[in-house]
């Protein structure tokens, strides 16, 4: 397996009075997981935290036992045993979340999701709602995964649209997919081939609403400390007006 560092922050912002986002990091099974919560005070910092542990001890137990008579869902054979651990995973967190929402005070919550699964030369991404992932090779950025939102479908409709538009849409924070909202949950999966000295930027909105891809790029690719680069991109995204909590996850390929 490919070397990994790694470096992480979740933060307020500047004008929420709690944190409904949450980040998971499991080293020894190279796995790196961002949930936003949806849902009020409580409830969306529930939402976040069920699908963090339920995927973190999921894959965990399937990376070191394997028997899979216990799993909650199928193999898909279509699927590589890294994607099938990965799928199901987020699937039982979706369940779970579900099944939670029924209790007094968590009706409606949900939480978005992208979660990374390293595994030899190859890393695979899955991802819900409008939490990000980049990948930073060769001086580009790159995003790899494409927001469950009204906004998006929006701007594929207007390809033209400003950064200024963008800002001013009526329903940019209105999500089209979630984990929690239903007892099933549609996935979006793929696998990328990985590169020594690759950076990889897994993040909540609350950063990507405030900085433009290649802002994100220069605060990250050539910082040789990845706290730092962190830390500059939470302070960038506060700067910038820091209207939601700021959650990011930065992993170096070595």
């Amino acid at each position: 397996m490919m070397g990994i560092r790694y470096a992480a922050r979740t933060d307020l912002g500047m004008r929420r009075n709690h944190n409904e986002d949450g980040y998971g990091i499991l080293e020894d099974d190279a796995l790196v997981l961002v949930a936003d919560g949806m849902g009020g005070h409580a409830a969306g910092e529930v939402a976040s935290g069920l699908a963090l542990s339920e995927i973190a001890n999921f894959y965990h137990r399937a990376c070191h036992d394997p028997k899979t008579e216990w799993w909650p869902f199928q193999h898909e054979a279509n699927l590589s045993e890294v994607e099938n651990r990965v799928l199901c995973g987020v699937g039982l967190a979706n369940l779970r979340i579900y099944e939670a929402s029924a209790e007094k005070g968590r009706k409606g919550m949900g939480t978005t999701l992208v979660c990374a699964a390293i595994a030899g030369d190859t890393i695979t991404i899955a991802h819900v709602g409008d939490s990000r992932a980049y990948r930073i090779r060769d001086g580009a950025i790159t995003r790899l995964t494409r927001d469950h939102s009204l906004l998006e479908q929006f701007k594929e409709i207007n390809p033209s649209m400003t950064r200024e538009e963008e800002q001013n849409f009526p329903h940019k924070n209105v999500i089209t997919r979630a984990l929690g909202l239903n007892d099933q949950v549609e996935v979006d999966l793929r696998t990328h081939d990985l590169k020594p000295g690759d950076r990889y930027l897994f993040c909540s909105d609350g950063l990507s609403g405030h900085l433009e891809d290649e802002e994100m790029l220069e605060l990250t690719k050539n910082t040789a400390d990845l706290s730092v680069a962190v830390s500059e991109l939470v302070e960038s995204a506060n700067a910038a007006g820091g209207a939601d909590n700021i959650t990011v996850v930065l992993v170096h390929t070595d």
